[in-house]
């Protein structure tokens, strides 16, 4: 007989419950669906990239999408001693290499959940950024195939963070410290989650409309650390909570990068391809980076940025309404 496992009881591997577990994999569906400009339609093929600690959630998610008459593919991402492996062992070949079958697959997907649960944060942490970066690179080719379909309408994605030991360790919580963040971040404690979503989206969109109609020029922000002008620029639009990222609660804009300047400071840490990285501090003359500093991580924050020519542009600034977000500590992860 098959087990049957309690909606009270964890998931298996995980202190979120079965019934936590199922509301999760609910909201991603509602967020891929609500990202998506189109109506989704039976056997949309919809990819499923997980974490081998988010097996369970994977799998329920799943058996949700087989009941909506989607075709789910299953990949897992690989595992920290694999990721090392790769950017260290891998000739330059291998680092650019894409797999055969890779862009038939992307040219035909409707959909990409990915959930994010490392067993990791720091193995990456002594490989020379500039092999990660080329790696990133040559997958621009794949990234792109999927913007032109989101711009069709006819891909739409979501993702989301699932708790960790390892996540709980650098945030300096417990691990059911940092589930119980993301069970309220996304409301798992709420009979039917998807409607508390709903709720915000409306509300969002009624904040998105009011920004639109507003006559910025600039944005200016000023902190003790913190003195920067942001030009919006011409026909720029105000999106966001829009169901791409679960939690995520920005209204953002992407500003005319070459009328940004003044200082940027980053008050809370973060990690980035296994690099733990602390007080950045960015300077911008007439858009473009004059000055890269960091407490922590200052070489791997300026080879970032140097990637390519426009790594170290402005492409995003968001705002974030505390009257929905519901994190109130470091976690971690920018999501």
């Amino acid at each position: 007989m098959d087990q049957v496992l309690s909606d009270e009881k964890p998931g298996r591997g995980t202190v979120l419950t079965e019934k936590q577990l199922s509301r999760y994999a609910d909201v991603l569906l509602w967020g891929l669906q609500t990202a998506r400009t189109r109506k989704a339609a039976k056997n949309d093929l919809v990819l499923v990239r997980f974490d081998l600690q988010a097996v369970r959630l994977a799998e329920i998610l799943y058996a949700k999408l087989l009941k909506t008459g989607a075709h789910p593919l299953l990949r897992l991402n690989p595992t920290a001693s694999i990721e090392h492996d790769y950017y260290t062992m891998a000739n330059d070949k291998q680092l650019v290499y894409i797999p055969p079958g890779e862009e038939a697959l992307f040219a035909g997907l409707n959909g990409s959940i990915s959930i994010y649960a490392p067993e990791s944060l720091t193995h990456l942490g002594k490989i020379d950024p500039k092999r990660i970066g080329k790696a990133a690179v040559a997958k621009n080719k794949l990234r792109n195939m999927l913007d032109k379909r989101e711009a069709q309408g006819k891909f739409s994605w979501t993702l989301c963070i699932f708790p960790t030991a390892e996540l709980a360790k650098h945030a300096r919580i417990t691990q059911k410290s940092y589930s119980a963040q993301i069970v309220r971040a996304c409301f798992l404690n709420k009979t039917s989650p998807v409607i508390e979503w709903q709720r915000i989206y409306k509300e969002a969109q009624l904040i998105k409309q009011w920004l639109n109609r507003m006559p910025i020029a600039y944005l200016q922000v000023e902190s003790e650390n913190v003195d920067l002008q942001i030009s919006l620029g011409e026909s720029r639009k105000w999106v966001g909570i829009s169901g791409r990222n679960i939690p995520s609660f920005e209204i953002f804009v992407s500003p005319d990068w070459r009328g940004i300047r003044g200082t940027y400071y980053a008050d809370q840490p973060s990690y980035r391809s296994g690099n733990y990285v602390k007080g950045v501090r960015l300077k911008f003359e007439k858009g473009r980076l004059t000055n890269i500093g960091a407490v922590n991580g200052q070489n791997f924050v300026r080879q970032q940025l140097r990637m390519d020519g426009g790594a170290g542009r402005l492409g995003e600034f968001s705002l974030t309404d505390k009257r929905f977000s519901r994190i109130n500590t470091f976690m971690a992860n920018t999501l």
